[in-house]
């Protein structure tokens, strides 16, 4: 699969794009679920974590740089055969859509318990399809624009998070690896979700205009996040207590109901509405590794309509299914498991069996 022009993106579009898969809907939950298992050492739990992704994130560019034009459901076909290699891809796209349906209908969920309590799941929902098809069905050129121009445009979110360190209590950070590194250690596996984002690069390498800096984009596209990440955990664990932060399901919301206006109650609910640019920049290049695999498998059809089939068949989902919170979180586990295993060991595996490949290719030719 060839790049063509007209969806050639930038280093800094490459950059925004997986930078804004990684910063979704982790950053509501994090310093949560950091705390349950690490208490307030899970900010070193974010950097362990954001370690492996970056080995992960220059594997996965070496890889592709043996095939600069081909994106990952090519490279399954050349290495895997027709068969073998269809049906991985396939597996690929059914992770593509899980993780489309988990940030939609989890953002769908926010919305409908801080803003919108009485508007059913579907009508929301169709709000969005609208930009999704508008920035679908003009490639992915459009997409890199959208995620450059939304990263600008949310600039100004992480800072109003320090608001609440007016508030702060630094006792709340000491001392330091107080129970020891175990549950520091465990507590990484649980950034591996909010990291995920990286494996975008499987998809949109070859799109790439100046391939010789994919590896060094894709660093500091981990190292935005990785940023994000920590400001919004430390800045939670000196505002909440320790026990405190454990009773809120969305910390991270919870914070903005400390900054006040005379002149605007509610301030959350503001900024919760322009937080629903960021979470669209996870899920929309979801949608794209979803329609492209789906493309690449059928070999018929174009884009657009491989992209209306999908809308169609989240618009029937959304009618017939309106998760509860249990239900949200399932889904979120669901998806963390297989992100683990498409992000963290899939790559690595594929690694080794292109150098065995490559190993044995050569000897039989020798």
């Amino acid at each position: 699969m060839r790049s063509q022009s007209i969806n050639n993106i930038s280093l800094m579009q490459y950059i925004f794009i997986i930078h804004g898969t990684q910063v979704g809907i982790g950053i509501l939950t994090l310093p949560r679920e950091l705390t349950e298992i690490a208490g307030t050492d899970g900010w070193i739990s974010i950097l362990i974590g954001g370690a492996f992704s970056i080995l992960v994130s220059i594997l996965i560019t070496s890889i592709m740089k043996k095939h600069p034009d081909k994106t990952l459901y090519d490279l399954l076909l050349i290495y895997f055969g027709s068969y073998l290699g269809t049906l991985v891809n396939f597996i690929v796209v059914l992770y593509g859509a899980l993780a489309t349906i988990t940030v939609i209908f989890t953002t769908l969920f926010v919305i409908n318990v801080w803003v919108l309590v009485e508007t059913p799941t579907y009508l929301i929902l169709a709000g969005y399809l609208i930009p999704l098809f508008i920035i679908g069905s003009n490639g992915i050129k459009a997409l890199g624009r959208y995620s450059e121009i939304t990263f600008y445009f949310s600039i100004w979110m992480p800072i109003l998070l320090l608001f609440p360190l007016k508030d702060a209590h630094v006792l709340n950070l000491l001392p330091v690896v107080k129970e020891g590194w175990y549950p520091i250690i465990s507590a990484v596996r649980t950034t591996f979700l909010s990291f995920l984002g990286f494996e975008m690069a499987f998809f949109f390498y070859p799109y790439l205009t100046c391939k010789q800096h994919a590896t060094k984009g894709i660093i500091v596209a981990n190292l935005l996040s990785l940023g994000m990440f920590l400001v919004i955990t430390m800045v939670s664990y000196l505002f909440f207590s320790p026990k405190e932060i454990t009773q809120y399901e969305w910390p991270t919301l919870t914070l903005l109901k400390v900054i006040e206006f005379s002149f605007l109650e509610r301030f959350e609910i503001i900024y919760l509405s322009f937080y629903m640019y960021v979470l669209s920049t996870t899920w929309l290049p979801y949608t794209y590794v979803t329609i492209l695999g789906s493309q690449a498998i059928l070999k018929k059809g174009s884009h657009k309509k491989h992209l209306l089939i999908f809308i169609f068949l989240l618009l029937l989902i959304s009618i017939f299914f309106q998760p509860s919170y249990l239900q949200i979180a399932k889904l979120a586990k669901t998806w963390g498991s297989a992100g683990y295993i498409m992000g963290y060991v899939f790559p690595v595996l594929l690694g080794f069996y292109i150098i065995l490949h490559h190993f044995f290719k050569t000897r039989k030719s020798a």
